[in-house]
Order: structure tokens, then C-alpha cells, then sequence
């Protein structure tokens, strides 16, 4: 009976032990994470040389990211995209101009349960975007020309790892980004034709994909 007692308490410990291996979250982790995403501007309505302008429509694609961290629960992550996201710009309701949209993304993150074997491991984080704007055209002509200026921003991020293996997990995550470029209409001349609007975006990023930690 004794010894029946002591190899159970000896596989409960064995399997505990791999259980923490497996699952547990800790310093000098490295991960790259893949999946779908999808971009969903929420910025309010603008006025550009008396019209209404914002950018619409939400957009979906391929997203990936790539982590480090440097403790059990503090680590930092980019965000980046293979390609731009391709947005309309809608002038008093129709659709007036495309922007191509490609906004990486820098975050310092906190872990609650790094460290631990717990396999659901929740992350917060908050850093700052980049964004650039690319093929912006008013139309089907090439003048005038919409002229949005790169810019800075913050972002925050909230996510969740299941934890399938030691090295694959399934990933839930989402990102508001202050987005907020000056923007105006220049002519084939390089003149910019009448005032000048800062257009606020500010995207929710939806993202759906795996984790591989190395």
C-alpha cells in the first residue's frame, strides 16, 4: 500500500513538473506570433476645404508579431504587416480618395501570470505606433493629390495566449491606435490647395492567429 502511495505521489510530481514546463511563461522567452487581422478606423468626421472627410471602411489581412521577455511578466512586442491596408477616404459621405495604411507598432507589456503554469496567460500593453501613408490619390486623376503627413502616436494592447505545448499556442489580440496626420490637397505644382485638417483615424486592430515560443 506504501508503495503504491509512493509512486502515485511520484507521477503527480513528474507530471506537475512537465505541466510547469510546458506551460510556464518566463524570462528570455522569444516569440513570433502570425494570424489574420483586421483594421477598423474610429476616428470622427473632419472638414477639409469645406467638405466632410474621414476614412472608412474597415480592412482585414495578414499581421505578425515579434517578442521578447526580459522577466517573468514585462516584455516588449512589434507589430508589423506584410503589406498596407488599403482604406477609402470618404468626402461628404462618398467615396473620394484611397490610402494605403501601415501602421508598426512598439509595445511594452505586462504578463499577470508569467512565470507561472497557468495555461491562459493574459497580457495589457502601451507604446507607440508609426504610421505612413502611401498611394494617396483623390479620384482617378493623379492631381489634386491628398497630402498626408507621416506621424507618431500611442497605442495600447490588450491579449491572451492558450498555451497548447511547450512551444505553439493559439492568440487573441487587439490594439487601439492614436492616429492623427495633417492633411491637405496639393496640385501638380506642389501648392496646397486651400486649408489644411488633421484627420483623426484612430484604428481598433482585431487580431486571430498562433504562437510559437522559442
Amino acid at each position: 500500500m506504501m508503495k503504491r502511495s509512493a509512486l502515485a505521489l511520484a507521477a503527480t510530481a513528474a507530471l506537475c513538473s512537465f505541466s510547469s514546463a510546458v506551460f510556464a511563461y518566463g524570462a528570455e522567452d522569444f516569440w513570433v506570433r502570425a494570424g489574420a487581422v483586421r483594421v477598423q478606423p474610429t476616428g470622427s468626421d473632419n472638414h477639409l476645404n469645406g467638405n466632410d472627410i474621414k476614412i472608412d471602411n474597415k480592412q482585414t489581412g495578414a499581421a505578425f508579431t515579434v517578442g521578447y521577455r526580459f522577466t517573468d511578466t514585462f516584455g516588449v512586442e512589434l507589430l508589423g504587416a506584410p503589406e498596407s491596408f488599403k482604406h477609402d477616404v470618404m468626402l461628404n459621405g462618398e467615396k473620394g480618395a484611397v490610402v494605403d495604411l501601415l501602421p508598426p507598432t512598439l509595445t511594452a507589456q505586462y504578463y499577470p501570470l508569467g512565470g507561472t503554469d497557468s495555461q491562459v496567460q493574459p497580457y495589457i500593453g502601451a507604446g507607440v505606433n508609426y504610421t505612413r501613408f502611401t498611394n494617396t490619390h483623390v479620384g482617378d486623376t493623379e492631381y489634386p493629390k491628398l497630402v498626408m503627413e507621416h506621424t507618431w502616436g500611442y497605442a495600447l494592447q490588450a491579449g491572451i495566449d492558450f498555451n497548447i505545448s511547450e512551444h505553439w499556442g493559439a492568440n487573441l489580440g487587439v490594439w487601439y491606435m492614436d492616429i492623427d496626420a495633417k492633411s491637405h490637397l496639393e496640385d501638380k505644382n506642389g501648392a496646397t490647395i486651400g486649408s489644411e485638417t488633421t484627420l483623426h483615424i484612430d484604428p481598433i486592430v482585431s487580431m486571430a492567429g498562433i504562437t510559437y515560443r522559442f
